[in-house]
């Protein structure tokens, strides 16, 4: 049976990484922090003085995209936390929740939703960061796609649209020169 303790010790090489003085909720959660977030995704601040507006680079461990690294740009509106932030990617890449030019289906940042999964004030940017990292691993979704190229290539050809079959999903990456879209 999988714990949290357990994975964690895994993922730490066996160090159990908590400090001898503190709390039981400040240690749960840095665990889920920790899990979640795998390390997979890292914030960086262009202009310091503009904390609204920042980048996000998703480097995922497993699954299709495994070894690649996606930037996204993140926009915070003044209405923050009333209206989602403004996302979009800037890496050139093959996802069927991604278009080529950078919008991004994640119903957590739809302002409005039938189903309830939009945004809701009770969202924070933290939810926005492990969305954007679950698009390449739980969250990957051909059946209901943006990128309707992109779903349905992967439908005609599932035998070399395998995990770790980088050259063929990172294509638009791997085979230009730039790395990110000029908008």
């Amino acid at each position: 049976m999988l714990t949290l303790a357990s994975k964690l010790r895994r993922d730490d090489g066996g160090k159990t990484g908590r400090a001898s003085g503190a709390s039981d909720s400040t240690h749960r959660v840095s665990i889920r922090d920790r899990l979640l977030t795998k390390g997979t995704c890292k914030a960086s601040f262009p202009d310091e003085d503009k904390l609204h507006h920042f980048q996000l680079a998703v480097s995922p461990d497993e699954g299709y995209y495994q070894s690649g690294r996606f930037q996204f740009e993140i926009d915070v509106p003044e209405a923050y936390n009333m209206v989602p932030p403004k996302v979009r990617c800037l890496t050139r890449i093959w996802h069927p929740n991604i278009t080529e030019n950078g919008e991004i289906c994640l119903s957590l940042l739809r302002e409005h939703s039938i189903d309830g999964t939009g945004w809701a004030p009770t969202r924070t940017l933290k939810d926005v960061v492990w969305g954007l990292n679950s698009l390449f691993t739980d969250l990957l979704n051909f059946d209901d796609p943006l990128n309707i190229d992109a779903a349905e290539h992967h439908l005609r050809d599932k035998v070399r649209h395998i995990p770790g079959d980088s050259n063929l999903i990172l294509n638009s990456v791997l085979s230009s020169d730039t790395h990110s879209l000029r908008l």
